[in-house]
């Protein structure tokens, strides 16, 4: 499939999905696969042929929806964020929840892929942060809609490329080889739980302490998806929690209830209703 074929299908398409082109842009060739072997699937002859299904038939638009979606993760992406995530909003939150006499820590990691976001913060919690609060546990829960992700990430095995920003005495404590894969070792496991869950449909039934909605909503949805989005995951934040977003990402207007988080980039704290 030639790529501006693709380009325009998509501009055509992705405003009736709520999705916005200016952020598929430098990652439509990953769709754009998925949509040629769609087509070939379908025993249709091109692109053309596949716009006009959608045209005539609404029951292939689900299927592009779920082709839409972008696998892009490493473990530690956007290196400041954990940096500051580690230094300066966790420990907040913590001593905030040890304050309160609470024994767990709740976080959210939403359009989580592979799992490698929410297996870096238990990672980073229990090698860096765990000890100077031994009265608390993390709980991370991971959701993305792709089912596929989720059962990689429920496995835990990974390319060591995807492992490249952390620290190496992290690797080593966290991870065994097995073949040419690092897998996580079973005792991190704990941490971490992982459902399939599309952001826009349905939510969480608990409250979080901390949010990571990072290179998802912000990025990829229109501009009043983003404003449901948000609302959404202010609704799942305790009063004071933090969301964190991706580097390159902005709040829809207005921000509502957010603040930025002093001293750090992309995070926002919940203000007191």
């Amino acid at each position: 499939m030639k790529d501006a074929d693709c380009v325009d299908l998509l501009q055509w398409a992705l405003p009736q999905l709520g999705l916005r082109w200016p952020g598929f842009r430098k990652v439509r060739r990953q769709v754009c696969n998925r949509i040629a072997g769609r087509i070939r699937a379908l025993g249709l002859p091109d692109v053309a042929a596949y716009r006009h299904r959608l045209e005539s038939q609404r029951e292939e638009w689900p299927a592009l929806a779920a082709l839409c979606t972008v696998s892009i993760s490493r473990f530690y992406r956007d290196r400041e964020v954990f940096d500051c995530l580690g230094a300066i909003v966790l420990p907040d939150l913590a001593g905030a929840a040890a304050l309160r006499g609470r024994t767990h820590l709740e976080c959210w990691s939403a359009g989580c892929c592979s799992g490698e976001e929410p297996y870096t913060l238990a990672i980073q919690w229990r090698l860096a942060l765990a000890g100077r609060f031994p009265q608390l546990a993390l709980r991370v829960l991971g959701t993305d809609v792709d089912a596929t992700l989720i059962e990689r990430a429920r496995a835990a095995c990974y390319r060591t490329s995807s492992l490249d920003a952390l620290p190496p005495a992290w690797i080593e404590q966290a991870f065994e080889r097995r073949g040419r894969l690092l897998c996580l070792r079973d005792s991190f496991h704990q941490d971490v739980e992982l459902e399939r869950q599309d952001l826009l449909a349905e939510l969480p039934r608990r409250q979080f302490d901390l949010v990571l909605c990072r290179n998802l909503a912000f990025t990829y949805f229109d501009p009043q998806f983003q404003r449901v989005a948000l609302e959404r995951i202010a609704s799942r934040l305790r009063s004071g929690g933090a969301l964190a977003i991706g580097v390159h990402e902005r709040l829809p207007p207005p921000p509502g209830p957010f603040e930025p988080w002093p001293g750090c980039r992309a995070v926002f704290r919940l203000r007191a209703a």
